[in-house]
């Protein structure tokens, strides 16, 4: 051990005196940097494994960010078509009052359910964020469908392609109704009980027109791709293809739409026709006394 100290000593005068060294020293260093670099090689592959995990945690968050962000907007212009045809019909009354936007939370797909047979869907939404049944779904483009079963932390939805599924809807071009019914196909739902003189076509959008409360108005649901004239026949035959994505899309949105105004007690009902009975009567036998 003391010889070793002795002759890096040694060496260090040498090279500090006298420049014969430098040749020796520059082979050294040479013989030297792969060692350096193989030292400094776990250092460098934890900095670039951190540098790329930052980026993609980045770009992943920035990417929901985004998703979410796509949704809230396609949620405001998917009622432009309808606001601006309702527009046109109400620009005359000018106690015509704008509608609000209306709550909702977003949810993501979980699963599809495998039976053929049966178009319904798991999403990731439950009664913990206040989800019930029979709320309205949609996707970026239309409606998807409603909720028909739901637990603490996921819930079940209901597709219009399925067969068992009908909503009352209307032709955004003219106002009239009809029933929206599933085929049991994807691409394909029923416009049901529609007469042979009805003023309906090809590509008229219909949206949900608010009966039976469950659907608020307004939202695209399907468009017109076939009318079939049957001779003879009263009612004409009329499919149309879903807007929303039923088979690709992966986020949705689950609508709050407000509670209707609860009916007043059936004592409350009579209330009012009762008196104004009273004072008809009132009236007629003060008309009779001469």
């Amino acid at each position: 051990m003391l010889l070793c100290v002795i002759l890096a000593s040694a060496l260090m005068f040498v090279d500090t005196r006298f420049t014969r060294m430098e040749p020796v020293r520059t082979q050294l260093s040479t013989l030297v940097a792969p060692v350096q670099w193989l030292v400094s090689l776990p250092s460098d592959v934890l900095n670039w494994a951190s540098l790329a995990l930052s980026d993609q945690r980045a770009l992943v968050d920035e990417n929901r960010r985004l998703r979410k962000q796509i949704l809230t907007l396609s949620h405001r212009v998917q009622r432009m078509a309808s606001l601006t045809a309702e527009n046109v019909r109400l620009r005359e009354l000018l106690a015509a009052t704008r509608q609000r936007d209306m709550p909702y939370i977003t949810a993501e797909l979980l699963s599809l359910d495998p039976d053929p047979f049966t178009h319904q869907m798991v999403i990731d939404r439950g009664r913990r964020d206040g989800v019930y049944v029979g709320q309205p779904v949609l996707d970026a483009s239309g409606l998807v469908g409603q909720i028909t079963a739901t637990s603490a932390y996921s819930s079940r939805v209901l597709l219009l392609a399925d067969a068992s599924h009908a909503l009352p809807v209307q032709i955004n071009r003219n106002g009239l109704r009809f029933i929206l019914q599933g085929a049991g196909s994807y691409d394909a739902l029923n416009v049901m009980h529609v007469p042979d003189t009805a003023d309906i076509r090809e590509g008229d959008l219909l949206t949900t027109s608010g009966l039976g409360e469950r659907f608020p108005p307004g939202y695209p649901v399907a468009r017109v791709s076939a009318v079939v004239h049957d001779p003879g026949e009263p009612f004409a035959r009329v499919t149309a293809a879903p807007v929303a994505q039923l088979q690709r899309s992966r986020h949705f949105l689950l609508l709050f739409p407000p509670a209707p105004p609860a009916a007043p007690p059936e004592g409350e009902l009579a209330a009012p026709a009762l008196e104004a009975a009273r004072r008809t009567g009132t009236a007629a036998a003060d008309e009779e006394t001469p």
